[in-house]
């Protein structure tokens, strides 16, 4: 027999009617077949009768409805949202869009481009300069930076002056004697913090003192070493500028004084001059000019156009950290540094040079953006009362430290 999957108390209330409908045949007589097959509605006796189940149809049919109301939900959802590849909507999740081309490659920003005009040919003194460009330092924040070399020492402060570069090298003195004569200059760095110069002379010469002067004929490497470092020196030993003669000589100092075409030279590099006269027979005798009365300055900084300052000072700021990195990494490696500016720049790789080395890296600036006010203001005092400029000039108008924070 078949089990019905459907609530046997109504079968057998179906069969009850037809129970009672036989009681009333006679006991003997066996019911007609017709009888059976003539009774309309009704199934033959024994038979199971599947009678649907009304309750869970109904239950059936209720969440039928909640399930379609909620996907009508869905579906109205979905024409209102937005369309597109990129769009995540409840039935269709964004998936990325087919690209039809490479993408475009992602350029870096510009870079920010400096030219910084040396004060002289390439030498170790620029180490710092030659150490943050070969080690990326200037790349890395966003700075371009050119090195050029000047064919006239006193050449870069008048092109930073006509605004033709960026940033120029110089010495101290140069900056006093140079803002007294009106141009718009200002210290932003400091990248050698003692002088460099010295009057180098014959050792087998008359000259040992400033006071020996007189009558000598003195070569020059620029203007300021004239105009101030000479002058001074004249100052303090009380010769008139016309009891002696001078001579313009650039960057042929060694040449002047082998060839006995002058008696001493001022301005010369202590740490090169020298050891280049000597590896030619000639001893030479130098006179620090800080031994001679000159009060200490820095030996070299980097200047700034004052004018134009203000949309360069972001850079600008930028490249002093930058050389303030490349100084600490040369004193931390000190051998690994020469490798390197020997490499990029070979004409420094001479004996001299490397004897030079350990003098000159002691010498640079580990802050090279801190500024002493002091310093500057001792100096342009030296000088306004030995009479080499016009007007003192404070020290904010000299120099300033870019780092500092506004009061």
């Amino acid at each position: 027999m078949i089990t019905s999957v459907f609530r046997r108390p109504l079968r057998w209330r179906l069969l009850l009617p037809a129970a009672a409908l036989l009681s009333t045949l006679p006991a003997a007589a066996e019911p007609p077949v017709a009888v059976v097959e003539t009774q309309e509605g009704f199934p033959p006796l024994g038979t199971e009768v599947m009678v649907p189940d009304l309750e869970a149809l109904a239950d059936k049919a209720t969440r039928e409805a909640a399930q379609a109301a909620a996907w009508a939900q869905v579906r109205r959802r979905y024409r209102e949202a937005p369309t597109g590849p990129s769009v995540d909507t409840p039935s269709r999740p964004s998936i990325p869009a087919i690209a039809l081309r490479p993408a475009e490659p992602i350029e870096p920003p510009p870079a920010t481009s400096l030219k910084i005009m040396l004060d002289g040919y390439p030498s170790p003194r620029h180490a710092a300069l030659f150490v943050a460009r070969e080690r990326g330092l200037f790349a890395s924040r966003g700075l371009e930076v050119t090195l050029a070399t000047p064919a006239d020492p006193d050449v870069p402060s008048k092109l930073l002056a006509a605004s033709r570069i960026d940033l120029a090298v110089a010495r101290q003195p140069l900056l006093h004697l140079q803002v007294d004569r009106g141009l718009p200059l200002v210290r932003v760095a400091s990248l050698i913090a003692m002088p460099l110069s010295a009057l180098v002379v014959p050792e087998d010469g008359a000259i040992e003192t400033p006071g020996q002067l007189a009558g000598s004929r003195i070569g020059h490497a620029d203007v300021d070493s004239r105009d101030v470092l000479l002058a001074a020196l004249l100052h303090g030993a009380a010769i008139r500028d016309d009891e002696i003669e001078t001579e313009a000589l650039h960057f042929r100092l060694d040449d002047a004084l082998r060839e006995g075409r002058v008696d001493g030279v001022i301005g010369a590099m202590r740490h090169l001059l020298p050891r280049q006269l000597a590896d030619v027979g000639l001893a030479t005798r130098v006179l620090r000019i800080e031994d001679l009365g000159i009060p200490l300055h820095d030996g070299l900084v980097l200047l700034a156009n004052r004018d134009h300052l203000a949309p360069q000072r972001d850079a600008i700021r930028r490249l002093v950290a930058a050389i303030e990195e490349a100084t600490a990494w040369i004193a931390n490696h000190p051998d690994e540094a020469w490798s390197l500016i020997a490499k990029t720049e070979p004409a420094l790789d001479t004996a001299v040079n490397r004897e030079a080395w350990e003098m000159v890296r002691s010498r640079l600036n580990l802050s090279p953006a801190a500024l002493d006010q002091g310093r500057y203001r001792r100096f342009e005092e030296y000088l306004f009362e030995a009479g080499l400029i016009r007007e003192r000039h404070p020290a904010s108008r000299l120099a300033i430290d870019l780092g500092a924070s506004p009061r």
